[in-house]
């Protein structure tokens, strides 16, 4: 069997955020026959707008194309940061734009992984439990433990560097290691079905 691939989509623009370089460090201690790839063109995608859906059959081409990203991917690991007791704008934005039906719906029965890393000092727990929410809508397979809530990043993160906090990598790795087995155990489903 070959790998089994994952995007990583990062819920912050900003390319040093440390959701993304947290996505980064995940592609590095992924397990064996897990390729994750970071997702890096989240600025592109216009507002959710029914009309432009509609004009261009799926919405535009920064659209089609991340539609086309999540659906030849296996599964997904979304980073989200903490704004404002929740998930940011472009992130649901985009999961707006990939749970729409036309031309299929992409993330229906999509196994994903939510993980987060903030500086501030709570955590992203109540992010990515409206990320669940979100994510339970859309019928994805999301999956329920374990949990990586980072907090304090800037300590975990220096500037520019990657990730070397030993505790957070095991952590970091036992989320990879069960996401990896979900989607297996998805797969398996599906092909009995």
């Amino acid at each position: 069997m070959g790998s089994t691939h994952v995007l990583g989509i990062a819920g912050s623009l900003r390319q040093g955020s440390y959701n993304r370089r947290l996505l980064h460090a995940a592609a590095r201690c992924a397990p064996a026959g897990l390729e994750l790839t970071v997702y890096d063109d989240l600025a592109s995608i216009p507002p959710f707008d029914e009309d432009l859906e509609t004009a261009s059959e799926g919405g535009p081409a920064s659209v089609r194309r991340l539609r086309e990203h999540a659906r030849s991917a296996q599964g997904l690991l979304i980073a989200t940061p903490e704004y404002n007791w929740s998930i940011p704008g472009v992130l649901k934005n985009a999961l707006d734009w990939l749970s729409r039906p036309a031309p299929d719906e992409v993330l229906a029965g999509k196994p994903v992984a939510v993980i987060g890393a903030t500086g501030g000092s709570w955590g992203t727990r109540l992010a990515q439990a409206a990320l669940r929410q979100v994510l339970t809508a859309t019928e994805a397979a999301v999956l329920p433990a374990p949990a990586l809530f980072i907090r304090d990043a800037g300590r975990l993160f220096p500037p520019g560097g990657e990730l070397t906090d030993a505790p957070t990598i095991e952590r970091l790795r036992a989320v990879l290691d069960a996401f990896a087995k979900w989607i297996e155990l998805l797969r398996g489903a599906r092909s009995v079905a």
